[in-house]
């Protein structure tokens, strides 16, 4: 005998051991290379949106707080035109004596 089509289109609940083995039936979703290409860009997108904000939130902070500028003096290898070494005595910070 076949069952009678019902005119609601509602179907009757499936028992849960049912349910999971239908589940266990179906295939797995695996993500493809558009979805990975997606979600790596909306990442990316929102870490470079938050660098931009945070900095500049960080440089318009007041005078003790601000991102101070470092001199060339200090940081050479990050200036390789400029100059590259300092004797001892311009290193110094001003009022420091030698021991």
């Amino acid at each position: 005998m076949s069952q009678p089509n019902n005119p609601s289109g509602q179907q009757k609940p499936k028992s849960k051991k049912a349910a999971f083995q239908e589940a266990l039936m179906a295939p797995p979703w695996f993500p493809d290379a558009k979805w990975h290409l997606k979600t790596l860009s909306i990442i990316y997108s929102c870490l470079i949106v938050a660098y931009f904000t945070i900095s500049h939130l960080l440089s318009s902070l007041p005078k003790p707080y601000h991102l101070r500028k470092i001199p060339m003096e200090m940081t050479p290898w990050l200036h390789p035109g400029g100059k590259v070494h300092l004797s001892e005595e311009q290193l110094r910070a001003p009022g420091e004596t030698r021991p």
